[in-house]
């Protein structure tokens, strides 16, 4: 007979707004069923009757009659005519029988791939999911033109009918590639024809593409150091080896990367804006890096993440339209330039590699949706996203000038702001010795979230510091969180 715990269970289980989908008499029977398994009732214990049962749970005599057919049905109990219902002996060679019992919460030790291992190692690339000052890289939503966005993607609905409700093709929606290959041959100098467009959900997807389908695991990459976090750990998940090439005030080094003599596969770059220091790389070292790829058939990655938005003069053109040797793959994303939801990035490629990557693409997600291409296509065309763009980065200049004199004027004793030309996020070096994942642990705690530099250096050779957002937060919220960070220093400083 029931135990008053274990009745209790079974009452847990019938009351628990978790399994309010399951029918009355399922979810008896599930309970049962789980103090079988778990070695609760042992074989040969009686089960109540269903009408005493029944009574304790407050239930109808069919519904209990129901639980007990279903597991009688499945082996765990019998029932025999006059004598009630019993656990079946079966339930001994049933697999995992006990288990919980014996060993509690424990489990088998997690069997991962190598790389499997490395991936969860690493912890993923997290993005902030909820914007909070000072978190890098978030750009403002409130602000954009939903009417305009929900009136385009109506006309691509009464245009395109169900067939915008189709598979996209995995190489992207042909007018969208259009105005992708018109747009950055424009504004970003690039060599670009629709073509050569490659749509992708992620330039952290265009990454682990080109970290899978132009290296083997083993294969050197140089890198800037400090990186981009999320292009080191696409890179170490492929099994490559990352070389760390410095940067200085005008970017990668590249006397020290023809200094290196063991020849790499591929070189990585954020040149508009590097990630993190916000520095821009030379046109004189833009062209060295072509002629170096080219006597090394090495192929050079260009990250162009937030080009859009730089406040000093014109941007210098990227490298893909300097490359005359077709050696440079271009990553670009419109997550930084419009808003995170859109899922849309892109890759402008090296005719030869168009049909490989495309390929390796389809084994990821297969495609992106063709409403959301369609509708940012039009967006595009019609002048929306340039004006967009103009508007935001004028706001986005004001932003970062707001938060250069708010840490100065706040926590002047605490930090050095290194003001950038462009991007969405201040570099800001710890000139106290605080510990910089203290600051980093103790701001989130106080709903403030940092992105460590430490972390980011291959090298070690690093001032600790972090980065600090300031695109999504207009500048009252950018005042009001400074004075609450200057808070959480102090203490910290005591």
């Amino acid at each position: 007979m029931f135990k008053h715990a274990q009745l209790e269970s079974v009452k847990a289980w019938v009351l628990d707004p978790a399994n309010g989908a399951l029918p009355l008499h399922a979810r008896i029977q599930r309970a049962i069923r789980q103090l079988i398994l778990g070695g609760a009732l042992d074989v040969a214990t009686p089960l109540p009757a269903s009408r005493a049962l029944a009574k304790s749970l407050d239930v109808s005599r069919d519904t209990v009659e129901a639980a007990y057919n279903q597991l009688h049905a499945e082996g765990f109990i019998e029932r025999r005519v006059g004598s009630g219902s019993f656990v079946s002996e079966r339930a001994l060679r049933l697999p995992g029988r006990g288990t919980a019992r014996r060993l509690g919460p424990q489990r088998e030790p997690l069997r991962l791939s190598q790389r499997g291992a490395a991936m969860y190692r690493a912890g993923g690339v997290r993005d902030f999911l909820t914007p909070r000052p000072f978190a890098p890289g978030v750009p403002e939503t409130r602000t954009f033109p939903l009417a305009t966005w929900e009136r385009l993607e109506r006309q691509v609905l009464k245009d395109w009918g169900t067939t915008a409700l189709l598979h996209s093709p995995p190489q992207g929606m042909e007018p969208l590639r259009r105005a992708i290959a018109n747009y950055v041959n424009l504004e970003r100098g690039a060599h670009a024809t629709p073509e050569r467009v490659l749509v992708v959900t992620s330039s952290q997807q265009a990454l682990t593409l080109c970290a899978t389908v132009l290296l083997d695991a083993g294969d050197r990459i140089f890198i800037e150091d400090p990186v981009y976090h999320g292009a080191r750990k696409a890179f170490d998940a492929a099994g490559l080896e990352c070389v760390p090439v410095p940067l200085d005030a005008e970017g990668m080094q590249v006397e020290h990367l023809r200094k290196l003599r063991q020849p790499g596969k591929a070189v990585f770059l954020t040149p508009s804006h590097q990630f993190p220091t916000g520095a821009t790389l030379a046109l004189d070292r833009r062209l060295g890096i072509i002629e170096w790829a080219r006597q090394h058939q090495t192929w050079i990655i260009e990250d162009d993440y937030d080009s859009e938005f730089h406040y000093a003069g014109k941007p210098t053109a990227c490298v893909q339209g300097l490359d005359p040797h077709q050696r440079t793959i271009y990553i670009g994303t419109f997550t930084k330039s419009m808003f995170p939801g859109l899922r849309i990035a892109f890759m402008v490629l090296p005719p030869e590699l168009v049909a490989p990557m495309t390929a390796a693409r389809t084994l990821l997600d297969g495609h992106s949706a063709p409403i959301a291409q369609l509708t940012l296509a039009r967006f595009m065309e019609g002048g929306h996203f340039g004006a967009y763009v103009r508007t935001m980065r004028a706001v986005y200049c004001e932003r970062r000038d707001v938060l250069a004199q708010l840490v100065r004027k706040h926590l002047a004793d605490f930090v050095e702001p290194e003001v950038p030309d462009g991007g969405m996020q201040m570099p800001c070096r710890l000139i106290r010795d605080i510990p910089e994942p203290e600051a980093v642990g103790a701001a989130q705690r106080a709903g403030i979230d940092l992105l460590g530099l430490t972390p980011l250096h291959a090298s070690g050779a690093c001032r600790p510091g972090f980065l600090m957002g300031f695109a999504a937060y207009a500048p009252k919220e950018l005042e009001i969180a400074v004075k609450n960070f200057a808070v959480v220093l102090r203490a910290l400083d005591r």
